[in-house]
């Protein structure tokens, strides 16, 4: 069974599309941490960041930090910290989390709840900054 991610990848679950290539897909995470937080998967399926080969890693995190630096535009933040939990959702993911503190990037605090028009516009505002 396809996971979460690739679900949405397929267009199956809507999603606030960031950026997309042939590999590699960004999108916003519907229950951030704070305003802007993104996550970038690669569309091959694999559960552990650790079990991709050394291209598609390699090509994720580099695909990731062009997403990070439209975030960096768009969010006022003082970095775009990066984390990979990877437990919730059997797909290898990278979260980028606009931070202005180190608590920013707490896993263990409330999510935000944003609405769908909340978020589109804030999917406008990194677009933009690509």
């Amino acid at each position: 069974m396809p996971s979460l991610f690739t679900r949405i990848v397929q267009g199956e679950i809507p999603a606030h599309v960031i950026l997309e290539d042939e590999n590699y897909f960004a999108f916003l995470d519907v229950f951030p941490l704070v305003e802007g937080h993104v996550l970038v998967i690669p569309k091959k399926e694999v559960d552990y960041l650790f079990e991709l080969d050394d291209e598609t890693l390699a090509g994720l995190f580099t695909f990731a930090k062009r997403v990070a630096v439209a975030v960096g535009k768009a969010i006022p933040c003082r970095k775009v910290g990066v984390s990979v939990i990877g437990l919730e959702v059997p797909h290898a993911h990278v979260h980028l989390v606009p931070l202005q503190q180190v608590d920013d990037m707490n896993f263990s605090k409330p999510k935000l709840k944003p609405s769908n028009e909340e978020l589109a516009a804030v999917a406008v505002r990194i677009q933009a900054a690509l």
